[in-house]
């Protein structure tokens, strides 16, 4: 059993070699992935371009644009003069909220009357509208905080006592910086995985039948479990190169900190692997030909790896059924075991949950691969 399984793991891994395509994919088709997911997904909103209109201009006014300027969340794209000029801007585009400062501001807050301020924010981004909303809050809360301590301090009342009774004071866990490239790369091991794992064992079955050499196994003495083995074997190491490479590649390129073990890390990962070159072996043993193969392993497996994983969607903002749906998704349990050890230094006491499901899962498309290929024999 063993030298049978030993020489299709060898014919693997000599096929592999001679196709430069194949070598091709699985060397550079990873770190051009992480380059490119990791740069391109941002989901941190910050510097958005901000307009204003100034109809008071006078020294409160400049200093509530100050407030907004005064940071890195608003850049001032433009100081407009008119109504029209706001709308324009926002229009095309040039600004994704706009600042509007009424005439009267100043002497309103002179006299003590409440003095208003309007934010025009372009909600076609329903993301960056929310965001700018809660950034122009907080800075007009801390803006009309200093106003009521300068107005304190210039009458001679104790300051100290102005102070609001209750003080929150939040405290980040895992990503003090609330970096989204630490929320993003962990996830891409997952993606990646999932992507090369299925597509390229998704070929393995299928391409002996196009070849011409499937009847050498039939008649061969290798059992289907053989043979499942050892085509899995050689996409096993080529996929732990993989992960290796992107753990260093989001270390070195995107600083992402691995807090916990990065052993649990590679043994969750060859798990994972169990589910997703089980799923690529049983679409080979279905598949008529190498394209059709080709385009059910990505379909199939990288839009609901992408889209209802979790990697970039919160699962809890998603329908009931939909949240059901989920489960059945390998990556969403490997996105729960990634993230949890890259950024909370979680151990297997708390990841196992997710690791039983991922091996019964790849256990059972194992199974049926095995099974499906004997009723070809």
């Amino acid at each position: 059993m063993i030298l049978r399984t030993w020489m299709i793991i060898w014919k693997e891994f000599v096929h592999i070699l001679r196709d430069a395509r194949t070598l091709a994919v699985v060397v550079v088709l990873p770190v051009l992935m992480l380059v490119l997911y990791g740069y391109a997904i941002n989901l941190d909103v910050k510097h958005l371009r901000l307009a204003v209109l100034d109809w008071d201009r006078t020294r409160a006014s400049r200093d509530l644009i100050g407030a907004f300027s005064h940071g890195e969340y608003f850049d001032i794209a433009a100081y407009t003069t008119s109504d029209r000029a706001v709308t324009e801007a926002l229009d095309r585009g040039r600004a994704k909220a706009a600042l509007v400062i009424p005439l009267g501001f100043s002497s309103d807050l002179a006299s003590g009357r409440r003095a208003t301020a309007q934010l025009i924010v372009d909600g076609s981004d329903s993301t960056a509208a929310s965001t700018a909303i809660g950034y122009a809050e907080a800075i007009l809360r801390q803006h009309s905080a200093n106003i009521t301590l300068a107005a304190l301090a210039r009458t001679g009342l104790p300051v100290k006592n102005s102070y609001p009774p209750v003080e929150a004071r939040v405290r980040f866990w895992y990503n003090p910086e609330l970096r989204s490239v630490n929320y993003i790369v962990p996830g891409l091991i997952a993606v990646i995985l999932m992507m090369l794992a299925a597509l390229l064992t998704s070929m393995t079955v299928v391409r002996e039948r196009e070849q011409g050499t499937i009847e050498q196994l039939i008649v061969s003495p290798v059992k289907p479990h053989e043979l499942m083995i050892g085509k899995l074997v050689p996409y096993v190491v080529i996929a732990f190169v993989d992960v290796i490479t992107v753990i260093a590649a989001g270390r070195l390129l995107f600083h992402v900190p691995l807090v916990g073990s990065p052993a649990l890390v590679l043994a969750m990962s060859g798990v994972f692997l169990t589910a997703a070159l089980g799923i690529g072996l049983l679409i080979s043993t279905l598949s008529p030909s190498q394209q059709t193969a080709m385009t059910v392993a990505l379909v199939g497996t990288m839009l609901p790896t992408i889209l209802l994983s979790g990697f970039v969607f919160p699962i809890s903002a998603m329908p009931k059924g939909v949240q059901w749906l989920t489960n059945i998704i390998p990556a969403r349990h490997f996105l729960v075991i990634a993230r949890g050890a890259f950024l909370k230094g979680s151990g297997l006491d708390l990841l196992w949950r997710p690791a039983l499901v991922l091996l019964v899962f790849g256990l059972v498309m194992l199974a049926l691969s095995s099974l499906r290929f004997r009723k070809k024999l």
